[in-house]
């Protein structure tokens, strides 16, 4: 098992079969995947090469050649952007310049702040809803009755698995308390 240093310390764990690496991470193929673009997309017969920029928070990769942008849609180009989507980063930037014709990819590793706030809200809304859902167990339940976690469920109109995720919330706020073990299990609301 090898180990390589990481963003900010961390260690990415990986090791070699032969001269093949594997178990590595989804953003070291998609930075491959880019690398092996540039290389195989490079007219060599031009003067210039490949240009490989690498800075704190980004890489650049610059391909002097004579390709268009649509060359670049190979089966591993959706794959890069999708990484980077997965991850919540910038995502990937291509532009074309001419004189010298060269196409650049540059990978930011920094956090999207849209994709975070749309996040946020996304999380806003599922606890919102956990909540609401929390509420209706606790309607539903009577102080003086014992309810097994499937009751509750079909009382409410849940599945039962996500019912008792619920009520082991309301069991660490102390609103409910749990009677009897595993299959035995009741709940009953607390006075």
């Amino acid at each position: 098992m090898w180990r390589s240093a990481g963003r900010r310390g961390t260690e990415i764990p990986f090791r070699l079969d032969g001269v093949v690496r594997i178990d590595d991470t989804p953003v070291h193929r998609a930075i491959r995947e880019a690398l092996a673009n540039c290389l195989v997309n490079t007219d060599f017969y031009l003067p210039r090469g490949v240009v490989i920029k690498k800075d704190r928070d980004s890489i650049i990769m610059k391909m002097f050649n004579l390709i268009g942008i649509g060359e670049h849609a190979g089966s591993g180009v959706p794959d890069i952007y999708s990484v980077w989507e997965h991850q919540g980063w910038i995502a990937p930037e291509v532009t074309e310049e001419y004189s010298p014709d060269r196409t650049i990819l540059k990978l930011v590793f920094m956090e999207n702040e849209n994709v975070k706030k749309s996040a946020i809200k996304i999380g806003d809304k599922k606890s919102a809803i956990t909540e609401e859902r929390l509420k209706r167990i606790l309607q539903y339940m009577d102080e003086k009755t014992e309810y097994r976690a499937d009751e509750l469920a079909e009382g409410i109109g849940l599945k039962s698995s996500r019912t008792r995720q619920l009520l082991n919330m309301l069991v660490e706020r102390e609103v409910v308390e749990v009677l009897g073990k595993n299959k035995g299990r009741k709940y009953r609301k607390r006075e």
